[in-house]
Protein backbone atom coordinates (compact mmCIF):
# COMPACT_ATOMS: atom_id res chain seq x y z
CA UNK A 1 0.00 0.00 0.00
CA UNK A 2 2.46 2.14 0.74
CA UNK A 3 4.30 1.61 -2.37
CA UNK A 4 1.68 2.47 -4.28
CA UNK A 5 0.65 5.42 -2.45
CA UNK A 6 4.69 6.85 -2.99
CA UNK A 7 4.46 6.18 -6.75
CA UNK A 8 2.13 9.01 -7.25
CA UNK A 9 4.46 11.21 -5.22
CA UNK A 10 6.46 12.47 -7.91
CA UNK A 11 4.10 12.87 -10.19
CA UNK A 12 1.83 14.49 -7.81
CA UNK A 13 4.90 17.28 -6.52
CA UNK A 14 5.52 17.96 -9.94
CA UNK A 15 2.57 19.20 -11.33
CA UNK A 16 1.88 21.42 -8.05
CA UNK A 17 5.11 22.90 -7.98
CA UNK A 18 5.61 23.55 -11.42
CA UNK A 19 3.43 26.45 -11.42
CA UNK A 20 4.99 27.90 -8.19
CA UNK A 21 8.38 27.61 -9.73
CA UNK A 22 7.29 29.35 -12.78
CA UNK A 23 4.45 32.23 -11.11
CA UNK A 24 7.92 32.91 -8.85
CA UNK A 25 10.39 33.10 -11.88
CA UNK A 26 8.30 35.95 -13.34
CA UNK A 27 7.35 37.75 -10.20
CA UNK A 28 11.01 38.06 -9.55
CA UNK A 29 11.54 39.98 -13.32
CA UNK A 30 8.24 41.98 -12.17
CA UNK A 31 9.97 43.04 -8.42
CA UNK A 32 13.11 42.22 -8.06
CA UNK A 33 14.32 42.52 -4.39
CA UNK A 34 18.01 42.63 -5.58
CA UNK A 35 20.15 43.96 -8.91
CA UNK A 36 20.90 41.32 -10.86
CA UNK A 37 25.08 40.78 -11.31
CA UNK A 38 24.76 38.18 -14.23
CA UNK A 39 22.78 37.34 -17.09
CA UNK A 40 20.01 35.55 -16.28
CA UNK A 41 19.89 33.11 -19.53
CA UNK A 42 23.55 32.42 -19.10
CA UNK A 43 22.61 31.35 -15.20
CA UNK A 44 19.30 29.62 -15.91
CA UNK A 45 20.66 27.27 -18.41
CA UNK A 46 23.29 26.07 -15.45
CA UNK A 47 20.66 25.50 -12.87
CA UNK A 48 18.16 24.23 -14.91
CA UNK A 49 20.74 21.52 -15.67
CA UNK A 50 21.19 21.08 -12.38
CA UNK A 51 17.75 20.85 -11.30
CA UNK A 52 17.19 17.75 -13.52
CA UNK A 53 20.26 16.28 -12.25
CA UNK A 54 18.57 16.85 -9.01
CA UNK A 55 15.29 15.65 -9.96
CA UNK A 56 16.01 12.32 -11.61
CA UNK A 57 18.81 11.49 -8.58
CA UNK A 58 15.57 11.80 -5.84
CA UNK A 59 13.68 9.78 -8.39
CA UNK A 60 16.07 7.37 -8.60
CA UNK A 61 17.47 7.41 -4.69
CA UNK A 62 15.35 9.18 -2.38
CA UNK A 63 12.01 8.12 -3.43
CA UNK A 64 12.99 4.24 -3.00
CA UNK A 65 14.97 5.05 -0.09
CA UNK A 66 11.88 6.48 1.42
CA UNK A 67 9.06 4.04 0.24
CA UNK A 68 11.34 1.67 1.84
CA UNK A 69 12.16 3.39 5.41
CA UNK A 70 8.17 3.71 5.33
CA UNK A 71 7.65 0.24 4.88
CA UNK A 72 9.76 -0.72 7.28
CA UNK A 73 8.69 1.79 10.65
CA UNK A 74 5.27 0.92 10.00
CA UNK A 75 5.54 -2.85 9.66
CA UNK A 76 7.78 -2.84 12.69
CA UNK A 77 6.50 -0.15 14.82
CA UNK A 78 9.47 1.56 14.52
CA UNK A 79 10.58 5.34 15.08
CA UNK A 80 9.77 8.02 17.90
CA UNK A 81 5.58 8.72 16.67
CA UNK A 82 5.28 4.91 16.53
CA UNK A 83 6.14 4.42 20.36
CA UNK A 84 3.77 6.79 21.48
CA UNK A 85 0.08 6.45 19.94
CA UNK A 86 -1.59 9.72 20.04
CA UNK A 87 -4.34 12.16 18.27
CA UNK A 88 -4.07 11.79 14.80
CA UNK A 89 -4.02 15.54 14.30
CA UNK A 90 -1.26 16.21 16.96
CA UNK A 91 1.00 12.94 15.77
CA UNK A 92 0.56 14.85 11.96
CA UNK A 93 1.92 18.25 13.49
CA UNK A 94 4.95 16.33 15.68
CA UNK A 95 5.75 14.56 12.61
CA UNK A 96 5.38 17.77 10.45
CA UNK A 97 7.79 20.21 12.98
CA UNK A 98 10.34 17.11 13.54
CA UNK A 99 10.70 16.69 9.40
CA UNK A 100 11.67 20.59 9.43
CA UNK A 101 13.76 20.34 12.55
CA UNK A 102 15.93 17.62 11.31
CA UNK A 103 16.22 19.44 8.17
CA UNK A 104 17.61 22.32 10.06
CA UNK A 105 20.44 20.08 11.51
CA UNK A 106 21.24 18.75 8.18
CA UNK A 107 21.38 21.72 6.40
CA UNK A 108 23.41 23.24 9.20
CA UNK A 109 25.80 19.52 9.34
CA UNK A 110 26.36 20.55 5.58
CA UNK A 111 27.89 24.09 6.60
CA UNK A 112 29.87 23.03 9.57
CA UNK A 113 31.53 19.58 7.83
CA UNK A 114 34.49 20.36 5.77
CA UNK A 115 33.55 17.40 3.51
CA UNK A 116 29.73 18.33 3.15
CA UNK A 117 30.75 21.83 2.53
CA UNK A 118 32.48 20.71 -0.56
CA UNK A 119 29.43 20.14 -2.06
CA UNK A 120 27.00 22.25 -0.62
CA UNK A 121 29.33 25.53 -2.05
CA UNK A 122 28.34 24.69 -4.95
CA UNK A 123 24.96 25.84 -4.06
CA UNK A 124 25.90 28.97 -3.01
CA UNK A 125 28.53 30.15 -5.19
CA UNK A 126 26.06 31.45 -7.64
CA UNK A 127 26.36 34.54 -8.08
CA UNK A 128 22.63 35.74 -7.69
CA UNK A 129 19.79 34.13 -5.85
CA UNK A 130 16.39 33.68 -7.14
CA UNK A 131 14.21 30.98 -7.69
CA UNK A 132 16.46 28.96 -10.18
CA UNK A 133 18.99 28.60 -7.24
CA UNK A 134 16.58 26.71 -5.25
CA UNK A 135 17.48 23.26 -6.90
CA UNK A 136 21.03 24.14 -8.22
CA UNK A 137 22.78 21.40 -5.91
CA UNK A 138 25.61 19.08 -6.62
CA UNK A 139 24.44 15.59 -7.62
CA UNK A 140 26.39 13.92 -5.02
CA UNK A 141 25.01 16.21 -2.02
CA UNK A 142 21.79 14.58 -3.55
CA UNK A 143 22.84 11.25 -4.06
CA UNK A 144 24.18 11.09 0.09
CA UNK A 145 21.39 12.81 1.45
CA UNK A 146 19.27 9.77 1.02
CA UNK A 147 21.59 8.51 3.50
CA UNK A 148 19.87 11.27 6.12
CA UNK A 149 16.62 10.37 4.68
CA UNK A 150 17.02 7.02 5.70
CA UNK A 151 18.25 7.86 9.01
CA UNK A 152 15.42 10.79 9.36
CA UNK A 153 12.27 8.83 8.43
CA UNK A 154 13.40 5.99 10.22
CA UNK A 155 13.92 7.78 13.44
CA UNK A 156 10.86 9.98 13.32
CA UNK A 157 8.49 7.28 11.49
CA UNK A 158 5.81 9.76 10.32
CA UNK A 159 2.94 8.68 8.26
CA UNK A 160 3.21 8.72 4.74
CA UNK A 161 0.52 11.33 4.61
CA UNK A 162 2.83 13.63 6.86
CA UNK A 163 5.98 13.19 4.43
CA UNK A 164 3.88 13.51 1.40
CA UNK A 165 2.32 16.62 3.07
CA UNK A 166 5.77 17.75 4.20
CA UNK A 167 7.67 17.16 0.60
CA UNK A 168 5.06 19.62 -0.72
CA UNK A 169 5.33 22.54 2.02
CA UNK A 170 9.29 22.21 1.97
CA UNK A 171 9.57 22.03 -2.05
CA UNK A 172 7.53 25.06 -2.61
CA UNK A 173 8.92 27.25 0.56
CA UNK A 174 12.24 26.33 -1.03
CA UNK A 175 11.05 28.29 -4.02
CA UNK A 176 9.90 31.13 -2.22
CA UNK A 177 12.21 31.87 0.36
CA UNK A 178 15.38 31.56 -2.78
CA UNK A 179 13.16 33.65 -4.82
CA UNK A 180 14.30 37.66 -6.00
CA UNK A 181 10.21 38.70 -5.43
CA UNK A 182 10.27 42.15 -3.30
CA UNK A 183 7.63 42.13 -0.78
CA UNK A 184 6.45 44.36 0.84
CA UNK A 185 8.83 44.85 4.48
CA UNK A 186 5.53 44.74 6.79
CA UNK A 187 4.05 41.82 4.84
CA UNK A 188 7.32 39.52 4.63
CA UNK A 189 8.52 40.92 8.16
CA UNK A 190 4.64 39.18 9.49
CA UNK A 191 5.24 36.35 7.29
CA UNK A 192 9.26 35.93 8.61
CA UNK A 193 7.26 35.23 11.87
CA UNK A 194 6.51 31.71 10.93
CA UNK A 195 7.92 30.80 7.51
CA UNK A 196 11.52 31.58 6.05
CA UNK A 197 11.28 34.11 3.61
CA UNK A 198 13.27 35.76 0.85
CA UNK A 199 14.71 38.86 2.91
CA UNK A 200 15.79 36.54 5.80
CA UNK A 201 17.20 33.40 2.95
CA UNK A 202 18.99 36.17 1.27
CA UNK A 203 21.39 37.15 4.13
CA UNK A 204 21.84 33.00 4.63
CA UNK A 205 23.95 33.43 0.62
CA UNK A 206 25.78 36.60 1.34
CA UNK A 207 29.20 36.35 0.89
CA UNK A 208 30.44 37.19 4.56
CA UNK A 209 31.04 34.32 6.84
CA UNK A 210 29.31 35.56 9.49
CA UNK A 211 26.03 35.61 7.84
CA UNK A 212 26.38 33.04 5.73
CA UNK A 213 26.36 30.84 8.73
CA UNK A 214 22.65 31.96 10.00
CA UNK A 215 19.32 31.22 8.86
CA UNK A 216 19.61 27.76 8.33
CA UNK A 217 15.77 27.08 8.48
CA UNK A 218 13.68 25.81 5.12
CA UNK A 219 9.89 25.64 6.39
CA UNK A 220 9.79 27.32 9.79
CA UNK A 221 11.68 30.17 10.96
CA UNK A 222 11.40 29.24 14.61
CA UNK A 223 14.67 26.82 14.88
CA UNK A 224 16.90 29.59 13.60
CA UNK A 225 15.06 31.83 16.64
CA UNK A 226 15.05 29.37 19.18
CA UNK A 227 19.17 28.02 17.92
CA UNK A 228 19.96 31.85 18.02
CA UNK A 229 21.13 31.38 14.55
CA UNK A 230 19.07 33.93 13.28
CA UNK A 231 20.18 37.27 11.22
CA UNK A 232 17.81 39.74 9.51
CA UNK A 233 19.44 43.01 9.80
CA UNK A 234 21.15 42.93 7.01
CA UNK A 235 19.95 45.39 3.95
CA UNK A 236 19.26 43.73 0.66
CA UNK A 237 21.07 45.94 -1.30
CA UNK A 238 24.32 45.47 0.97
CA UNK A 239 23.87 41.60 0.04
CA UNK A 240 27.24 40.61 -2.43
CA UNK A 241 25.48 36.82 -2.86
CA UNK A 242 28.00 34.22 -3.32
CA UNK A 243 31.61 32.77 -2.00
CA UNK A 244 34.32 35.17 -1.87
CA UNK A 245 36.82 32.89 -3.72
CA UNK A 246 34.50 31.74 -6.32
CA UNK A 247 33.06 35.38 -8.18
CA UNK A 248 34.69 34.51 -10.74
CA UNK A 249 32.35 34.14 -13.98
CA UNK A 250 34.81 31.34 -14.76
CA UNK A 251 34.16 29.78 -11.65
CA UNK A 252 29.98 29.02 -12.59
CA UNK A 253 30.42 27.15 -15.95
CA UNK A 254 28.83 23.78 -15.49
CA UNK A 255 31.77 21.84 -16.20
CA UNK A 256 33.78 23.22 -13.63
CA UNK A 257 30.99 23.77 -11.05
CA UNK A 258 30.64 19.44 -11.07
CA UNK A 259 34.58 18.98 -11.01
CA UNK A 260 34.93 21.81 -8.38
CA UNK A 261 34.29 19.33 -4.86
CA UNK A 262 36.66 17.00 -6.31
CA UNK A 263 39.74 19.32 -6.53
CA UNK A 264 41.96 21.72 -4.39
CA UNK A 265 39.60 23.79 -2.32
CA UNK A 266 40.39 27.69 -2.26
CA UNK A 267 40.18 29.32 1.20
CA UNK A 268 36.28 30.31 0.56
CA UNK A 269 35.94 33.43 2.81
CA UNK A 270 38.89 35.57 1.26
CA UNK A 271 38.38 37.58 -1.28
CA UNK A 272 40.76 37.72 -5.24
CA UNK A 273 43.25 39.74 -3.17
CA UNK A 274 43.77 37.23 -0.19
CA UNK A 275 41.66 39.53 2.22
CA UNK A 276 39.30 38.54 4.56
CA UNK A 277 36.61 41.17 5.25
CA UNK A 278 33.81 41.19 7.62
CA UNK A 279 30.53 43.71 7.03
CA UNK A 280 31.46 47.10 8.50
CA UNK A 281 29.15 48.17 11.21
CA UNK A 282 26.29 50.64 10.43
CA UNK A 283 23.55 51.49 12.65
CA UNK A 284 22.87 48.97 14.75
CA UNK A 285 19.77 46.55 14.67
CA UNK A 286 18.66 43.32 16.44
CA UNK A 287 19.43 40.06 14.79
CA UNK A 288 16.27 39.15 14.80
CA UNK A 289 14.46 42.72 13.21
CA UNK A 290 14.01 42.31 9.38
CA UNK A 291 15.41 45.34 6.93
CA UNK A 292 14.70 46.63 3.74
Amino acid sequence: MIRDYFSNIPLLLSLSLFFIYFLLLGLEQIRPLRKRTRPLLHRMIINVTFSFCVYFTAILLISPVATYTMQMTSTHAFGLLQWFPMNTYLNFILGFMLLDLTFYYWHRLNHEWPLLWRFHNVHHIDPDLDVTTSMRFHVVEIAYSSLFRLAQLGLIGVAPITLFLYELVFQANTFFHHSNVRLPLHVEKILNKVLVTPRMHGVHHSAYLDETNRNYSVVFSVWDRLHKTIKLNIPQQDITVGVPAYLQPNDNTLVTLLIMPFKTQRRYWRFGDETYVHRVAGPIKPANEMVE
